[in-house]
């Protein structure tokens, strides 16, 4: 009941609701879209994996799709051209990680920032959503834990092989994160999702995550703040 009385306090058909849907719903459906893409590079480059990564690829593929129609739902015509920008640097670090077959660079990347990033973001807009988007949103972030767990096993089982590489990646591409929830601080907030709550909830998956590779506490407040200083 908390969650459509909090709703009901947003016009959604309004021009300003509507104005600023435009860019969040196009950045969660390139957000998927670059996942998906992400996770079939990450099948060529761990072919021992294939088979589960491309499951992953899928739904991610599946997430696209709904976020869509939450789009349609709404009459929104998504900013794509504005989304594909918004992730051009994670984008093209993660291409250039790729190329070089620095696969641990590829899952702090795709498995560790932009998951925990989505799933930080979706829990903040499920109590906000429309009815239609909240129910898409649900289903969709349920998924996401699991495509974080795998970034999280690979990289414990080879923790001391990747330790440098993975520091050296957040200290790269941690800061992109706090760039891109500034450029959207303001649509986010006309869509009921306070900044502060997002920077929060996704420093909390963000220490889950590297805590459960193998870092130490040290470590993470060490490499957290590579982020902190822009916020």
């Amino acid at each position: 009941m908390q969650q459509l009385a909090v709703s009901a306090e947003f016009d959604f058909q309004g021009e300003t609701y509507k104005d600023a849907y435009s860019r969040i719903n196009a950045i969660v459906i390139e957000g998927e879209q670059e996942a998906h893409d992400n996770y079939v590079k990450l099948a060529e480059l761990l072919p021992e994996h294939k088979d589960e990564l491309i499951t992953l690829s899928k739904m991610e593929s599946r997430h696209m799709k709904g976020f869509q129609a939450c789009g349609k739902n709404l009459k929104v015509t998504p900013d794509m051209d504005f989304a594909r920008e918004f992730f051009s640097g994670l984008h093209a670090n993660f291409q250039t990680a790729a190329a070089t077959g620095n696969v641990v660079t590829c899952l702090l990347i795709q498995a560790l920032i932009v998951e925990c990033f989505a799933i930080a973001a979706y829990n903040i807009y499920i109590p906000v959503a429309d009815p239609f988007a909240r129910k898409i949103t649900e289903g969709v972030v349920k998924d996401e834990y699991q495509h974080l767990n795998f970034g999280e096993v690979w990289l414990k089982a080879h923790f001391e092989d990747s330790k440098a590489e993975l520091e050296e990646a957040n200290r790269q591409n941690l800061p992109l994160v706090w760039k891109m929830l500034n450029q959207v601080e303001a649509d986010a907030a006309v869509l009921g999702m306070d900044k502060d709550a997002l920077v929060e909830d996704f420093m909390i998956a963000y220490g889950e995550a590297l805590s459960n590779i193998g870092l130490s506490t040290r470590d993470i407040m060490r490499m957290s703040a590579y982020g902190l200083k822009g916020a």
